[in-house]
């Protein structure tokens, strides 16, 4: 649609910022509408020329980039009038983090637990700014590593990530991307800068992705997914150079925070930082003006949004509806219409016909490994025992584990105070004792001291009360203390470089079985929701690394391990790890297995002893495998129907005996090994089960993975 008289648009921008792909697309399509004009002021005019000398326009297009007298252009609005797209006053706002996030909670948007240190002068002493080893601490408020260290000034983009010794410490700096880098990972670095002000706050894991959403009025958003620069500070870049995003579907809360936020700073083009984490979404950073780069259906959009939002404002009396064929389109070739088809399956005809893979789960040992290694012995050192009080919460019967940096430097530090200089000859039973304490202190010692620093992850000690005694205080309580415990210290058990680079192979493998020939198609699915990649690890360094290692490989990341441990791997001790309060079964269940499966065992070198076969080189498999194993389940099923028969003797006992012959033979246990099958009383005691089971005594489901337990191994003997 023509008009007579055209809507003046003023863009007081810098010309960098104007003659940018993105600005240059979308007034191109406002153009086509034939309704505008568009007035470029340029850098001579903004900067050199005073206000009333600027040209004169109905809507105006202005916002601040480097350089740009913000100034200047409120005082032009306050002069003429005209209708902001973007105010400019609240523009200042986004200069200072500080009051970029006061501004969000004003408004109830999510934002990350944070704390302000804000110093007058480089390097000020704050006394409500306490820090250690794998915490800062802020007003009291607690920020333990990893942690995130942003400038008060929101220009200044050199943010660091701590991460912490548990995880192999160091520290991570982000920073405006440099050709294919935007971070870089520091090892050694482990202490924050204290130069100037900073905002301290909680680390959101996100799954290796950033969401950045842009907002065109309170009621349009779009957003897209990159690789975070937390992971590996590696930029992804298409063909043509340009970073790689995928576009996302926002949530309905999502929706409401970017409506909230264009609302909250009266900026309609905006764009905004979202950390999805955990299930919920924060906001952790407001830019201002930006818009998409490389995307039509957005310019399209962009432009029709804008287009009604200006002529709402200066021309309500023109229809804001938008035609039928966008006018930039009128010349473009129709395609026809295709078939619906299933999308990524090559399959054409209706949905529900074939089958699709939804989910895949993989229980991964870790790689190679150094020895695990230990050293035990018994301490009646005061200064070891009130170290033992201090981290076990003063209560003298309760062991304690010391892990952290921190924890194991005070040990350290006692151990060096007690190890003796010189090691004395022994004389008698006695000092030959105090000789082997004194050697095994210097083992402690040896092993702390080894590698300069703590990383927390391959070293612990175990500190576990033995002896006490009672004391009596000044006012006349009597109390207990410590005066031995045992110490164990463990080490070792290290990933070893093979062992990473197994993990990371494993990984690569396991993307290019899965999406082969996709290139980035993995990442683009988990940053798109389509795939939620989760990848969990038990609390052992080696493992944890390992996971961090498969990571590297199946997301194709570059890198050390540590900030793609942080961002990725989520430890989970109670689903990995050992089941502690099952350690009493486990070891009775061990010993059982043993002696079952070794007794009457003849060994294949008979040179070898028959009481160790396992101790024979080449030993393998005893010839008597089949045997024993078939005892093995055997025993398993008599002792089976024995728990069962405690809780159930009355109930089955008569009817048991009237019915036996015919649940022999009701279930049939088709598939068992005939090795099974042909034991002594196998008839009999399937029989027993069936009986069991078509009378409710007894859920199918349980014993059918009992069965599979038991008959696996007959199947894998050659």
């Amino acid at each position: 649609m023509v008009v007579a008289e055209k809507i003046k648009i003023g863009v007081c921008v810098m010309e960098k910022k104007v003659f940018s792909a993105p600005m240059g697309q979308i007034f191109e399509r406002l153009l086509a509408f034939g309704e505008f004009e568009v007035i470029h002021f340029g850098d001579k005019v903004i900067l050199e020329e005073p206000i009333e000398s600027w040209p004169v326009c109905d809507c105006l297009i202005a916002f601040y980039s480097s350089g740009y007298p913000l100034e200047k252009a409120e005082a032009y609005a306050a002069l003429r009038k005209p209708f902001l797209v973007n105010e400019l006053e609240p523009q200042y706002l986004l200069h200072d983090r500080r009051k970029v996030y006061e501004r969000l909670e004003m408004f109830g948007i999510p934002v990350p637990r944070y704390a302000l240190v804000i110093r007058d002068a480089p390097y000020q002493q704050l006394d409500y700014f306490i820090e250690e080893e794998d915490f800062v601490e802020v007003h009291g408020m607690r920020f333990f590593k990893p942690f995130v260290e942003k400038p008060v000034d929101a220009d200044n983009h050199s943010i660091m990530i701590y991460y912490p010794s548990s995880a192999g410490g160091g520290m991570k700096e982000l920073f405006r991307k440099v050709g294919n880098r935007s971070s870089e990972f520091h090892p050694e670095v482990r202490r924050v800068r204290r130069e100037g002000s900073y905002i301290y706050e909680e680390f959101m894991p996100t799954g290796g992705t950033d969401v950045k959403v842009y907002t065109v009025g309170p009621e349009y958003a779009h957003a897209e997914a990159r690789k975070s620069p937390v992971v590996d500070g590696v930029v992804m870049r298409n063909l043509d150079g340009k970073e790689v995003r995928y576009p996302v579907l926002l949530t309905p809360a999502e929706k409401e925070m970017a409506r909230d936020v264009c609302i909250a700073f009266s900026q309609a083009v905006c764009g905004f930082d979202l950390l999805r984490s955990q299930g919920r979404s924060y906001v952790c950073d407001v830019n201002g003006w930006s818009f998409v780069k490389n995307s039509y259906k957005y310019y399209d959009d962009s432009a029709c949004v804008l287009r009604k939002m200006l002529l709402d404002a200066k021309a309500p009396h023109l229809s804001s509806a938008i035609p039928p064929t966008l006018p930039w389109k009128v010349n473009e070739l129709v395609q026809p219409s295709e078939p619906l088809t299933r999308q990524g399956s090559g399959i054409n005809g209706s949905f529900g016909d074939s089958e699709e893979l939804r989910c895949v789960i993989a229980v991964i040992r870790h790689g190679d490994r150094t020895p695990k290694q230990k050293v035990k012995l018994k301490i009646t050192e005061e200064k070891l025992l009130n170290l033992m009080l201090k981290y076990n919460g003063g209560r003298p019967r309760s062991e304690t584990k010391l892990k952290s940096a921190v924890q194991l430097q005070d040990l350290l530090d006692a151990t060096r105070m007690l190890v003796p200089r010189t090691r004395p000859d022994r004389e008698s039973d006695s000092e030959a004792e105090d000789v082997e304490h004194a050697e095994k202190l210097r083992q402690v010692k040896a092993v702390l001291e080894e590698g300069g620093h703590f990383s927390g992850i391959y070293r612990k000690v175990q500190l576990k009360p033995l002896k006490w005694v009672k004391v009596t205080k000044g006012n006349g309580e009597v109390e207990e203390q410590p005066v031995e415990a045992l110490m164990v210290l463990k080490y070792g058990g290290v990933l070893t470089h093979a062992g990473r680079k197994q993990a990371e192979e494993l990984g690569r493998y396991f993307r290019n079985k899965m999406y082969p020939g996709e290139g980035t198609g993995l990442l683009r699915l988990h940053s798109t929701y389509r795939h939620d990649l989760k990848i969990y690890s038990s609390d052992e360094g080696r493992v944890q690394m390992s996971a961090a290692a498969f990571a590297k490989g199946l997301l194709d990341l570059e890198g050390q391990l540590t900030p793609i441990l942080v961002s990725l791997v989520s430890k989970d001790y109670s689903m990995l790890d050992g089941l502690e309060n099952a350690s009493s079964e486990m070891k009775e269940a061990k010993a059982w297995l043993n002696e079952i499966i070794t007794s009457n065992a003849n060994t294949v070198d008979s040179n070898g002893s028959p009481e160790f076969p396992w101790m024979v080189d080449g030993a393998g498999l005893p010839p008597n495998a089949s045997e024993l194993l078939a005892n093995l389940v055997f025993s398993y099923l008599i002792w089976f129907l024995q728990m069962i028969l405690c809780f159930y003797l009355e109930e089955i006992s008569l009817l048991y005996q009237l019915c036996l012959p015919s649940f022999s033979t009701s279930v049939g246990f088709q598939g068992f090994p005939s090795a099974v099958i042909n034991l002594p009383y196998t008839q009999s005691v399937l029989g027993l089960i069936s009986f069991l089971i078509l009378n409710s005594l007894l859920d199918l489901a349980w014993v059918a993975s009992l069965l599979d337990t038991w008959v696996f191994p007959f199947y894998h003997l050659d």
